[in-house]
């Protein structure tokens, strides 16, 4: 990659750990909401119906694991390039309170990644909308003011979109294993069960080994397709 631009790396950091914050927040406070509105009040009395990180940070998994990602990466020749492992603090819930099991562990579930979702599409609008005015027409300015605000609205996007998509995957402590479990038959339990023991080997091993690099990728290229392309 060359000799790395300690501002421009820095700038780059700064900037994504707002969004990360923002992102697991967001996800996380979904999470707590969606639980209150179905009966249970756990995660709302602990104070994690906010967008406040300081309620939803973990000191390994939201801080200290992206950002030694993050530094690698830019060692390694990719500059800003989004680690997919990090985490927040759980939400504390409690399915007995819920009014309807099923229905709240699917919606509870998705919550998170509704919310990433959520924020993904309306940054997409919004720099979308920038581009298509001609914000960003100027080399001049996308070299100079312009670049720390395509690389917020990059990491807007992408970095909701990575979450989303890989709290989708089947594998506990994933959310998409809480809506798997809900749909799956009793006889299906020794699978779940070895699942729940060793999913998070199992994600590590798929992270390793590029799988969650291939299943993200032909999204990020429609995005970027998406991005490129002008409004019909």
């Amino acid at each position: 990659m060359g000799e790395i631009n300690l501002a421009e790396l820095v700038s780059q950091l700064i900037i994504f750990m707002v969004v990360l914050l923002l992102a697991i927040s967001a996800h996380e406070a979904a999470h707590a909401w969606m639980s209150h509105k179905y009966g249970d009040d756990t995660a709302f009395m602990l104070g994690r119906v906010t967008l406040n990180p300081v309620a939803h940070t973990d000191p390994i998994g939201t801080l200290l694991i992206p950002i030694v990602s993050f530094i690698f990466g830019a060692i390694g020749g990719a500059l800003g390039a989004i680690p997919l492992i990090g985490w927040g603090k759980p939400t504390p819930v409690n399915p007995r309170k819920w009014t309807n099991f099923k229905t709240a562990n699917v919606m509870v579930s998705i919550a998170g990644i509704l919310a990433n979702l959520f924020i993904a599409v309306v940054s997409f609008l919004i720099f979308k909308t920038l581009i298509e005015f001609g914000v960003f027409a100027s080399e001049t300015f996308r070299d100079g003011i312009g670049k720390p605000i395509i690389t917020l609205f990059m990491n807007l996007i992408f970095l909701n979109v990575s979450l989303a998509i890989f709290n989708l995957l089947p594998f506990p402590p994933l959310d998409g294993s809480k809506v798997l479990a809900t749909f799956l038959p009793e006889s299906a339990q020794p699978a779940l069960a070895f699942l729940e023991q060793y999913g998070f080997l199992i994600l590590m091993a798929l992270l390793y080994m590029g799988v969650i690099s291939v299943v993200m990728r032909p999204v990020f290229q429609f995005v970027n397709y998406l991005l490129v392309t002008p409004w019909l």
